[in-house]
């Protein structure tokens, strides 16, 4: 009877297939493989692939040694480490499903029991012992164990898009940082020459006061636009403190150890050459988060699966071996010896509503990840480009404030000379010192501004993941 049954039985197992739908991931159908519209608005873009790390475009051994560091000890990066492990150990657990389980044990009682259960001879009561050896195997029929592995290994590989997330995020953060502490000394610097300036049109106001060419008020004025001048040095000394503390926290230190050497840089970084930014294929393969999108909807598929399994019956063969005695003198004893052998099946017939509701809440979490998947990458698209018009548009921004402050500060200079002979109201040297100090300002923050929307820009395009990994 055994033998027709396991036979039986492994038939069923070489036929086995998944019940559920079958994954095609979407990445091929998302519109998204064309050249960026941007990028052929600007020739600041090519169409070349972005590099890996990016940040070594420009050619600052500081900021690569920063970020370097970052990637090392950053607190949220080795958060992001440990889940990684910790969704790596879940897929070995999944992967387990496919090997038999074993269990030994052992036992020994005093007992008692009833003559009606003896045969009618009166009770009998005695020791008894037991060793034994069980052993079983879920034979993957309808695909279940098969679809939750399918499951960890695409849980698994989003945890693993959401640590080259951060990573990248990571990167994009120190540079960002260390381009603020840069923007801020360079920002020092444009206000303390225009408070030079002004305190040499201040002395010259006071002296023509002094000689009787100059009235009170003319000094009045040049002194509050000199107080105001020096009134922005606080905030942007500041401002380069906490750019330098964020640094700090970053590369995984305390603001008490803030890079010093990030103080010597004077400007923002800026590259003297087209960006490359791929095209939108590249794109999808490049964004970890798209990555990541992709890789749930395939969980939630293959979890589909799994609640489609429970529709069926679940089968597994078990067997065991042991010993039985009545002493312990008679363990490993020929008469004690004991096995069994046969297949178990198991199913939930009488209640299937509730296998049929995990279905549809398994189809409705599948559905969401779709719509999660298509609403990433068109977030993706709309990042990306929206980051390449800024970086043009401040670029073609820069460039015009460069021109004003030329004529601003050709502007001024004749003023304070026509001024100084008598031939020009005070009031228009103090105009076209406001509006140089303005101008000057603003191109230094413009410059900050670059900066930012350079590392978004990389950023959006999804770039540092190419990188190796370091190990978690």
């Amino acid at each position: 009877m055994i033998r027709p049954l396991m036979l039986a039985t492994s038939a069923l197992a070489l036929s086995a297939c998944a019940v559920g739908p079958t994954y095609m991931s979407p990445e091929t159908a998302a519109p998204a493989q064309n050249a960026f519209l941007e990028q052929g608005k600007s020739p600041a873009f090519t169409g070349d692939q972005p590099p890996g790390e990016w940040w070594s475009l420009f050619g600052d051994p500081t900021l690569d040694a920063l970020v370097e560091q970052a990637l090392a000890a950053n607190t949220d990066l080795r958060v992001a480490a440990a889940n990684l492990r910790q969704a790596r150990a879940v897929l070995q657990e999944a992967r387990a499903g496919r090997l038999p389980t074993t269990n030994i044990g052992a036992s020994a009682g005093y007992a008692r029991q009833p003559g009606a259960t003896t045969g009618g001879f009166g009770p009998v009561e005695g020791e008894n012992y037991d060793v034994g050896l069980d052993v079983g195997y879920q034979i993957d029929l309808f695909g279940r164990v098969g679809s939750a592995i399918r499951a960890a290994d695409a849980d698994a590989d989003a945890v693993q898009a959401a640590f080259d997330l951060t990573r990248i995020t990571i990167a994009a953060e120190t540079t960002r940082a260390y381009a603020d502490v840069c923007s801020f000394n360079r920002q020092l610097v444009v206000a303390q020459n225009t408070l030079r300036i002004q305190e040499r049109t201040f002395d010259l106001t006071r002296r023509l006061f002094e000689g009787g060419r100059a009235t009170r008020l003319e000094t009045g004025q040049a002194g509050a636009l000199l107080e105001q001048t020096r009134a922005a040095l606080p905030s942007l000394e500041a401002e380069r403190s906490a750019a330098l503390y964020r640094l700090a926290v970053l590369t995984g230190r305390p603001p008490s150890e803030a890079p010093q050497a990030a103080l010597a840089c004077q400007s923002p970084p800026e590259l003297d050459q087209a960006i490359p930014v791929g095209e939108g294929a590249s794109l999808l393969a490049r964004r970890p988060d798209i990555r990541r999108a992709e890789r749930q909807l395939a969980a939630s598929s293959a979890r589909v699966n799994v609640a489609t399994a429970d529709l069926y019956p679940s089968i597994s063969i078990g067997g065991s071996v042991g010993s039985t005695a009545t002493s312990i003198g008679g363990i490993g004893s020929s008469d004690s010896f004991r096995f069994s052998l046969g297949p178990l099946i198991s199913w939930s017939f009488p209640n299937m509503a509730v296998a049929r509701s995990r279905v549809r809440q398994a189809e409705a979490g599948a559905d969401a990840a779709l719509a999660t998947f298509d609403g990433t990458w068109l977030t993706a698209l709309q990042e990306t480009e929206s980051a390449l018009a800024r970086y043009a548009g401040e670029l073609d921004r820069l460039a015009a404030l460069r021109r004003a402050a030329v004529e601003a500060g050709e502007a001024a200079r004749i003023a304070r000379l026509r001024y100084e002979a008598g031939r020009e109201n005070f009031q228009v040297v103090l105009e076209a010192e406001r509006t140089q100090a303005q101008i000057e300002a603003t191109i230094a923050q413009s410059e900050q501004q670059r900066s930012n929307n350079l590392v978004t820009v990389f950023l959006a395009l999804g770039g540092g993941w190419q990188e190796p990994l370091p190990p978690v």
